[in-house]
């Protein structure tokens, strides 16, 4: 599986030969990598690069480092946490802006909306009303509720998005709300009729989808996405 590195860039070259297996499946979830030891010999390399290159691999979400007499590295099911992470971080340093944040969302989830109004599924639509009595629930509350109503309105954007039935959307907008949740956090709503609205959008939207209004919900969708991006840039302003 594994061949000798190259000389002059061992810990790069042993992170592309372990990630290159995991990813084209000859290691799979929950096997075990070989003994450090062995991976040495296999690798024809000293353990400082392997050790680095192990700890990369982990940071990156391939693999799981276990410690003890049964400990070793374990191959994971890739996932979206360091992706996440990571735009948690350029978003909580400024590097992306709330802005370029707004641009993108008005642009992505119109047209997200539009797609998942042509494949939602009964299910899909169930889970949308459950969560738009949760969203009811917390505008009847009052403000106090506020950021309680943006969490369910973070996961009724997600659940869009899934029912979209295209993984890559899904899994770049669960991302994205997943990291604006600070914004709502840092910007605490004072406005009760805003958030009346906010949630008047949102049993619009699900309503026009269940109906398989594609153009409605895009429309619906984007005006939602635009409302909110103003109030947030006001606040931040």
């Amino acid at each position: 599986m594994f061949k000798k590195t190259t000389q002059q860039r061992i810990f790069e070259d042993l992170v592309a030969q372990i990630e290159g297996a995991i990813l084209d499946g000859r290691l799979k979830t929950g096997d075990r990598l070989p003994a450090q030891r062995d991976l040495v010999d296999m690798f024809q390399t000293s353990r400082g690069p392997l050790r680095e290159a192990l700890r990369v691999l982990e940071q990156k979400g391939l693999l799981e480092i276990k410690r003890g007499v049964r400990g070793g590295a374990v191959v994971k099911q890739p996932g979206m946490a360091p992706v996440a992470e990571s735009l948690g971080l350029l978003i909580r340093h400024r590097v992306i802006t709330l802005a370029e944040l707004s641009e993108f969302r008005e642009g992505v989830e119109g047209s997200v909306a539009a797609i998942a109004a042509q494949r939602a599924t009964p299910a899909d639509i169930r889970q949308l009303k459950s969560l738009l009595k949760q969203a009811k629930k917390h505008v009847g509350d009052g403000i106090g509720a506020w950021q309680r109503f943006c969490q369910v309105d973070n996961r009724i954007h997600v659940a869009i998005a899934k029912a979209a039935g295209n993984r890559v959307y899904e899994f770049v907008l669960r991302m994205v709300h997943d990291n604006i949740q600070q914004y709502y956090e840092a910007h605490p709503l004072k406005d009760q009729p805003f958030m009346q609205e906010n949630y008047q959008d949102l049993s619009d939207i699900v309503t026009a989808l269940e109906k398989q209004q594609a153009t409605a919900v895009r429309s619906l969708m984007q005006s939602h996405v635009r409302r909110f991006n103003r109030y947030m840039n006001s606040r931040e302003a």
